[in-house]
């Protein structure tokens, strides 16, 4: 199963489906209209401090006027075992308060020599809805295409979340998520800014009833995040990233309305 990128999911509960920012634009593909800044990403997640399993993640944002584009690329494992996804994303503004976005995705498995790797196409689509000026809907679908169709499995997940701006400095989300062969996931995650360019995060998910915690830092055009995550049985997971704002659309910050939330996630 694909997760999501970024240090700033993981410490909110690995909520995907809201957000405003770079990340969670990848988790959500209707979320990168709320982006109105050319910028490069970076991230790494160590699950349990085990080399074996960590994921790499790189990414690009081209906001364009009503529509913005994006890059994801994600890489798990090490040189025996790995799972590689690329993705060109798109997403555009529908309405004031609608927005969409689709993503094409190439995945690959790849091995040692010893075993046949596995390729694959598919596609993942979401939805933005501004349900009024402080809560926002998020409906992501990742490969809904049938198994039966293709010869390698590729698990499909359906994600929904709500975000609410309680205040001006603090966000909290909640999501319900299913995936091939995995029960119910909820999802829960705060963000607060404790003080200007410095945010507090926590969260909470039943998958492993992990606990998680992170703080993010804007220093001049480079936003820095970290996060933890806790497991039931295997330990700690760490997740480091970093957001580079290459230069700002104006044409599109000025037409867009939402914009105070734009580079909290």
């Amino acid at each position: 199963m694909w997760y999501s990128a970024g240090a700033a999911g993981t410490g909110m509960g690995s909520v995907s489906a809201t957000g405003s920012g770079f990340w969670s634009s990848f988790s959500n593909q209707a979320l990168l209209t709320e982006n109105n800044s050319y910028s490069a990403g970076i991230s790494f997640l160590s699950r349990f401090n085990i080399p074996e399993l960590g994921t790499y993640s790189a990414g690009l944002i081209l906001p364009a006027g009503k529509s913005t584009g994006g890059i994801m690329y994600y890489r798990f494992g090490y040189s025996e075992y790995k799972r590689e996804k690329i993705g060109l994303a798109c997403g555009m503004r529908m309405s004031e308060k609608i927005s969409a976005g689709v993503q094409i995705d190439y995945v690959a498995v790849r091995t040692s020599n010893k075993y046949i790797g596995a390729q694959s196409l598919t596609f993942e689509t979401g939805l933005l809805i501004h349900a009024s000026e402080n809560v926002s809907v998020g409906i992501h679908l990742f490969n809904p295409v049938p198994n039966s169709l293709r010869k390698s499995f590729v698990p499909s997940s359906l994600s929904a979340g709500i975000e609410t701006e309680l205040s001006r400095s603090l966000n909290a989300a909640a999501e319900l998520s299913m995936s091939s062969g995995s029960p119910l996931a909820i999802r829960l995650g705060f963000d607060y800014e404790a003080i200007n360019k410095l945010h507090i995060r926590g969260g909470f998910s039943t998958e492993n009833t992990s606990f998680t915690f992170g703080t993010g830092f804007t220093w001049n055009s480079v936003i820095i995040d970290l996060a933890f995550a806790s497991h039931e049985r295997l330990g700690i997971t760490t997740a480091a990233s970093l957001i580079f704002i290459i230069s700002e659309n104006k044409k599109f910050a000025a037409g867009n309305s939402r914009n105070k939330f734009i580079a909290k996630y």
